[in-house]
């Protein structure tokens, strides 16, 4: 949700010159956002076995809150209906998007729960153009769907299920906060909304602090998971979408899949076999060929 924040947010200032220094600060930046979200929802996972992916998840959504409110600070009591509505939206599909995703990475992986859910934004991307190499992407995401969700005996369905509808939310998401830009100035629509989003969380919290307390651990993980993957990620795309062109930030979006793969077998040891990479490398693949072959498009051939 940073990103799609980020972007909202970055398109309201004007863009600095983008020097080679800055551009070298801001993919450091990247990389950094990159594994702090991964790594937020590894942490975050070693306190499921208390809080289980709901609990983790509300907490998450307290600290977003939180983060977006002193930054973007929104004028609540103005906002009219036409633009409370697209809000209390959004606040829907973010608490659902992450409730979804931290549990498909309970039950299939944070490698293959990370691949899933991005297929929502690589959707977005293809379903406007009508060039042959996007069809041929989209036809190259599908198969790496194809192999990550054959049936076996293995195969937990419902946790590949929600690893989808994560995808569907993360779509939703980037088109409601589109509506929100255009209604609200800045930031101030996505603090809204995370702040809706932590008010529907609240009686979970406090359910799970009453029935089980949870250990000074498993708060710390995800506290840290919120941290880590809310409010470091949207502060480094504020700083990053200013100083790296857009397709680049892109091209570094499509390798978070390999990034929280990585992070999945560092952090909690857990290991992909041959085709899982394979279909996770397809999916990462379609995005990066379709974001290259944007850029191509618009710039035109190169002159010798």
């Amino acid at each position: 949700m940073s990103a799609t924040s980020a972007r909202s947010a970055a398109s309201s200032h004007p863009t600095p010159l983008r020097t080679p220094r800055g551009r070298l600060s801001g993919v450091a930046t990247m990389v950094g956002s990159g594994l702090s979200n991964q790594s937020g929802a590894a942490i975050g996972s070693l306190a499921f076995p208390v809080l289980g992916p709901l609990g983790v998840v509300a907490v998450r959504q307290y600290v977003a809150a939180v983060v977006l409110l002193a930054v973007a600070r929104p004028r609540i009591r103005s906002y009219t209906w036409r633009q409370w509505w697209p809000v209390l939206l959004l606040a829907v599909v973010f608490g659902t998007m992450n409730l979804s995703l931290y549990t498909a990475v309970d039950r299939v992986g944070l490698g293959l729960a990370v691949t899933l859910e991005f297929l929502g934004p690589l959707a977005i991307a293809l379903a406007a153009s009508r060039r042959r190499v996007d069809l041929c992407c989209a036809l190259l995401a599908a198969a790496g769907v194809v192999v990550l969700m054959r049936p076996r005996p293995s195969t937990d369905q419902v946790g590949m299920g929600l690893g989808l509808l994560a995808a569907v939310c993360w779509a939703s998401y980037i088109l409601l906060n589109r509506t929100v830009g255009r209604r609200l100035p800045g930031a101030q629509g996505s603090a809204a909304a995370a702040a809706v989003s932590a008010l529907l969380f609240l009686p979970v919290g406090v359910l799970l602090a009453v029935r089980q307390p949870p250990t000074l651990t498993a708060a710390g993980c995800a506290v840290a998971a919120g941290v880590l993957s809310s409010a470091v990620p949207y502060l480094a795309d504020l700083f990053t979408l200013r100083r790296v062109p857009a397709p680049a930030f892109g091209l570094f979006m499509s390798v978070n899949p390999v990034l929280a793969a990585t992070v999945g077998w560092a952090v909690l040891g857990q290991r992909l076999d041959w085709t899982e990479w394979a279909g996770m490398t397809a999916v990462v693949s379609a995005n990066a060929i379709g974001i290259l072959a944007s850029r191509e498009t618009r710039d035109g051939p190169a002159r010798g």
